[in-house]
């Protein structure tokens, strides 16, 4: 009988193992979210401009509405866009 090692995958088999979602400011003891770094703020939204869910991001909700009181000032101070496209 063949060993797990000798049989060849056609698919790769992590396909289906959810990877586990974590709150990066809690992890890293983020307490304040600056709306002046839109390099960071550029990491919670899309190609077009909006701001991605917790569902995608894993924030906790808490930062996740810091998040997006950030981005809005951000747009508010035109350091960010409010519509683009293929923003990155």
């Amino acid at each position: 009988m063949a060993s797990r090692d000798d049989i060849k995958f056609l698919s790769n088999p992590k396909i289906g193992q959810k990877k586990q979602k974590y709150c990066r400011f809690r992890k890293f003891g983020i307490k304040h979210i600056d709306y002046k770094d839109p390099d960071f703020l550029l990491q919670f939204i899309n190609q077009q401009g909006k701001i991605l869910p917790r569902r995608i991001t894993g924030n906790s909700l808490k930062y996740q509405r810091k998040v997006a009181t950030a981005i809005k000032r951000s747009r508010h101070l035109a350091m960010l866009p409010y519509v683009s496209d293929l923003l990155k």
